[in-house]
Parts: C-alpha cells; sequence; structure tokens
C-alpha cells in the first residue's frame, strides 16, 4: 500500500507551494489512498483565541480555504479526512452557544456545499469522495493495523506503545519524526508529519517567539513502510522542487 499522508494545511493558510509539492509527491509514489489528518481548515477567524486584525473576517477566510480545498479535491477526489481541533471549531462554537446539531451541516456539506434561497443545500457529486471520520485504521498488506488520529501525545512513541499499533498524527507543528516499539508479534511504528502551513501569515504570528519552528512538510506509507517528505525550502521559503 502507498498512502499520502497530508499533515495540518490550516487554508487558507497553507504553504503557497502546497499543491505543486503534493502532485509531485503523487506523480512519483502512486498513492492509491490518500489521508489527511486534519486542520484542513484554519477558521482563525472564528477562534475561540484572539482574531489578528490584520488578517480577513470568517465568510472571506473560509471562502478563500475552501478555493483550496476544491483544488485539492480536483487532484485527490477520494480522501479521508480526520476531525480535528480547527476543523471542528464551527461546531464546538455551535455547542457553546447552545446551537443543536440539527441545525448544523455537515463537514462534506460546508466545503462542497451551498444552500439555495429556501434553505436547503445543494451539492453536486463534486466532494463526495471525501469522507471526514473522528479516527481511521487500516490494515496493511503484512497484517499490521495502523491508526490515524489528528493529535494525541507529542510523545510519538507513548502513543504507539499505548495503542498496540502502528500510529500516524499531526497537530504537533514541530514534530517530523518516525519512531519504532517492537513488540513479539510487528515491529511498530509512528509517525508525527510536520505540517503544510505557511509560517510567515499572520495567522501563526503567535509562534514567533518559540524556539520550536514548524517543520514543512508531509508523510506516506510506502510498501507498508513509515516515509517522511520534507518540503525542502530555499532562501526565499520557496520549494526548490526537490521531491523526496
Amino acid at each position: 500500500m502507498n498512502c499520502l499522508i497530508i499533515s495540518d494545511l490550516h487554508a487558507p493558510y497553507q504553504h503557497r507551494d502546497t499543491l505543486d509539492f503534493l502532485l509531485g509527491l503523487n506523480d512519483k509514489y502512486k498513492f492509491d489512498k490518500i489521508i489527511c489528518i486534519g486542520d484542513e481548515l484554519d477558521y482563525h477567524s472564528m477562534s475561540f483565541h484572539d482574531h489578528d486584525p490584520d488578517l480577513d473576517g470568517p465568510l472571506s477566510e473560509f471562502q478563500k480555504g475552501r478555493a483550496f480545498l476544491h483544488e485539492l479535491c480536483h487532484t485527490f477526489p477520494q480522501m479521508t479526512i480526520i476531525e480535528s481541533n480547527h476543523g471542528s471549531i464551527p461546531y464546538r462554537k455551535a455547542v457553546r452557544h447552545g446551537i443543536p446539531s440539527s441545525h448544523m451541516m455537515g463537514y462534506g456539506d460546508v466545503v462542497f456545499g451551498k444552500k439555495d434561497k429556501h434553505g436547503n443545500i445543494i451539492r453536486s457529486s463534486f466532494g463526495n469522495g471525501w469522507v471526514w471520520k473522528s479516527e481511521d485504521t487500516l490494515t496493511l498488506k503484512n497484517g499490521q493495523k495502523v491508526k490515524f488520529v489528528h493529535g494525541w501525545l507529542r510523545n510519538t512513541l507513548s502513543n504507539v506503545k499505548n495503542t498496540g499499533m502502528c500510529f500516524v498524527q499531526g497537530h504537533h507543528h514541530s514534530g517530523f519524526e518516525v519512531v519504532y516499539h517492537h513488540t513479539s508479534d510487528f515491529l511498530n511504528w509512528g509517525i508525527t508529519a510536520g505540517c503544510l502551513i505557511d509560517d510567515e501569515q499572520f495567522a501563526f504570528r503567535y509562534n514567533k517567539n518559540n524556539a520550536s519552528r514548524p517543520v514543512i512538510g508531509c508523510a506516506g506509507i510506502i510498501d507498508d513502510q513509515p516515509r517522511l517528505f520534507p518540503m525542502v525550502l530555499n532562501k526565499k521559503r520557496r520549494w526548490t522542487g526537490v521531491v523526496p
């Protein structure tokens, strides 16, 4: 199995070379499974934290982020997306303000649908191949299982031990690693997959004083083995075109 693991995009604040980078990876490895491990949208303007006044408001930000996801869907029409802390912000806001789930659209309808003047959701077939899950588990050809979540403990090895299987997460933008843990049955591995953000965006201004910097890249499973794919950047912070 060749599986591409797309790490935190935070659209519309994704790195501007993200799509080209993912296309390059797909051309090289011919992935047969695509999983986005959450934070596909940032929702900075709807955050529970302070909204940066230099950034777009909720509608403009969402429209730009959705436009990018539509581009991504044209490239990868089949994808599993893991629910996450940023992607779920509108739903958590609804709970906070007492809005029942019956009054909310689902993830797919939000990204690919729209409402007519009567309030009915209009959907074409575009985007039907994208499925949102709270977590996912795959079985590899060798019988090993892999659990995909958005973000648990920062310590990847602890997550591998706690699940008793191979493990993949995102969320921790500065985490970019593969670790191993041997059991009596398998050599299990774990991935923390970095991110695909543009760290120069005001949405990430909070991070400027942190010693740990985001690692731009994503991950994959090639022939049932874990791989990291760093996006190598030049001095202008643009992708060099190198496909790892």
